[in-house]
């Protein structure tokens, strides 16, 4: 041993510290294992540059030190398909799926925003048609669905639903996913950590501050905002302890609520503003999320527009 080595292990086991047993903390530092691109409310057009900008946005997210693994979208491709005509909806899409497929080489998996849905009467089945139609231009064989990877799954969920008196949408499970989703919980080892992906927050601070929502001492809280059934569903993750992360969008702005040992993290908007800018005080941007093996997790939202 030389000289220099001969005091570094004095040094060190004079702290309590040998190097093996340095060498064994290094060790166990939770290791990453997956990085995600967390985008959502894209919201392309073909007119204010949001093509560009969706470009922009892909390759800075491509870019990165450490390339993502794998993107996830949690919907609002296109500007607006509710009450638009087909022909108009059409063309939002081709666009979305023109810009992705030139400018993105990594996988990607999707959810349901409300503004996919080309619904021009309010009738339950031209919405469930709208959502099809959805559903095909993102490739998704089904509505809400699980990505298993080796140390984590990803579960992506269905947030839009008609509301009971025909109109148009509100925030919830139906019943039948939601079935689905006890089962599917339930299935998956206790040691392997769960990320939730829905458009809608399930569980959100920034609902709060987006507009005019207190009136005569009360917070109102539209349904088409946040869950409605939150509650339960809160209540469904309680009883699975490795459900650690649920991402959403939807909101625009950006936020992380902790609730019962499950984070809850709104990321912002690809468009900002819709395309004019930052909304509020929220940069139009992505999020990085990097899951490690021991069911941490760190989800940082990055503006695309800084180098």
């Amino acid at each position: 041993m030389q000289r220099r080595d001969l005091l570094r292990h004095l040094a060190l086991t004079a702290g309590g510290l040998s190097l093996s047993s340095l060498a064994q903390a290094q060790h166990t530092q939770p290791q990453r294992i997956l990085r995600i691109a967390h985008i959502t409310d894209v919201h392309i057009q073909p007119l204010i540059g949001a093509a560009k900008g969706f470009e922009t946005c892909l390759h800075h997210l491509q870019s990165l030190d450490v390339k993502p693994d794998l993107v996830i979208n949690s919907g609002d491709c296109v500007m607006d398909a509710h009450k638009r005509t087909i022909h108009n909806t059409d063309k939002q899409w081709k666009l979305f799926n023109e810009v992705l497929k030139s400018e993105n080489s990594l996988p990607i998996i999707h959810c349901v925003g409300n503004h996919d849905i080309c619904c021009e009467g309010d009738s339950q089945k031209t919405f469930e048609d709208g959502k099809r139609w959805a559903m095909d231009e993102m490739a998704m064989n089904r509505r809400y669905y699980s990505y298993a990877t080796p140390q984590w799954h990803i579960i992506m969920l269905d947030s839009v639903q008609k509301k009971k008196d025909g109109s148009w949408y509100t925030a919830h499970l139906d019943e039948e996913q939601f079935d689905w989703l006890k089962k599917e919980l339930a299935q998956i080892p206790e040691n392997k950590p769960v990320l939730v992906t829905s458009h809608i927050p399930i569980l959100s601070a920034c609902v709060f501050f987006d507009g005019d929502n207190s009136n005569n001492g009360k917070w109102e809280v539209p349904g088409s905002w946040m869950h409605t059934d939150a509650k339960a569903i809160a209540e469904l993750f309680y009883k699975h302890k490795n459900v650690k992360l649920a991402l959403s969008g939807h909101i625009h702005l950006t936020d992380r609520v902790d609730y019962n040992g499950v984070s809850y993290c709104c990321n912002g908007a690809v468009s900002g503003r819709w395309w004019f800018g930052k909304y509020q005080h929220t940069e139009a941007g992505y999020a990085v999320v990097d899951l490690y093996d021991d069911g941490s997790f760190q989800n940082q939202y990055i503006s695309y527009h800084q180098k």
